[in-house]
């Protein structure tokens, strides 16, 4: 059962991410009336005064002072509501009774930014941004198509059509930079990316180097048939189900233990490998 205080939870991070909060939003996520949902930011208005202001076309959004604060929401709550519908109120405490995360420093990642890209994706558009990398540390403007957020184990990024590299990429959201602008309608969608909607089965084994029982333990783990695990993903996923699973496909590490299983089938992988 929701409370009132989940509900303002709710519209704080979508004021917060996606860069305003509408009456319909509360209606749509909690199937309450609209009048309840006008109540509920009326009454999020009086407890907490200065932060969310009604703006001229009707949704609400946070004062610029405030969004600087308004560090409880993490971006992984958001793209999990954003990606699944479901949305879990932060909890005050990270104590557990049978269990513990480790839980690894959040990238920073500018509100206004998803905001911008959100809106993009939703309505079809284009976008320009700032990015930089590893191989261009310098600051560099893209116009960028976006049509998927995706999730890695430790960071998120956003897929679409890159005007600067002339093809589909990935940009790590983290290094994205400025304040993003939504330009135009977009000519590049998701079905136009080939390696995104092409679907490649990888099969791991395990390393063949281990002896029989260090192989039988391997097995238990990964529930294998006949000595193998058959996972299917999309093209454009292939690089980071390999390194979840720990594996270089060039080489082998040095010792079984290290690396346990292999990719059987490189051959079937390679065109799709980063820097191939």
């Amino acid at each position: 059962m929701h409370t009132p205080q989940t509900r303002y939870l709710f519209l704080e991070m979508l004021a917060l991410w996606q860069g305003y909060v509408r009456n319909k939003d509360l209606v749509n996520q909690f199937v309450i009336s609209r009048q309840q949902a006008y109540q509920d930011i009326r009454a999020y208005q009086k407890h907490y005064p200065g932060r969310l202001y009604r703006t001229s076309t009707g949704p609400y959004q946070f004062t610029p002072q405030f969004i600087e604060q308004a560090s409880k929401h993490s971006l992984e709550d958001y793209l999990h509501w954003l990606t699944t519908g479901q949305f879990y109120a932060p909890k005050i405490s990270q104590h557990a009774l049978f269990g513990e995360f480790c839980v690894a420093p959040q990238r920073y990642v500018a509100p206004r930014v998803i905001a911008a890209l959100t809106e993009a994706i939703r309505q079809q558009k284009r976008v320009e941004l700032g990015y930089v990398s590893l191989s261009h540390p310098e600051w560099q403007g893209r116009i960028f198509h976006p049509h998927t957020f995706v999730k890695t184990s430790l960071r998120w990024h956003v897929r679409g059509y890159c005007e600067k590299s002339q093809d589909y990429r990935d940009l790590v959201l983290s290094r994205c930079r400025g304040d993003a602008e939504v330009l135009d309608t977009s000519q590049y969608t998701q079905k136009d990316d080939y390696a995104w909607n092409t679907q490649v089965t990888l099969i791991f084994a395990p390393d063949p180097r281990l002896s029989e029982a260090q192989k039988e333990v391997v097995s238990h783990d990964y529930q294998l048939k006949n000595g193998q695990v058959q996972i299917s993903t999309r093209a454009a996923l292939v690089n980071y189900l390999l390194k979840e699973m720990q594996i270089n496909p060039q080489y082998l590490e040095g010792t079984p233990e290290a690396q346990q299983v292999i990719l059987v089938n490189p051959d079937d992988v390679k065109p799709w490998l980063f820097g191939r």
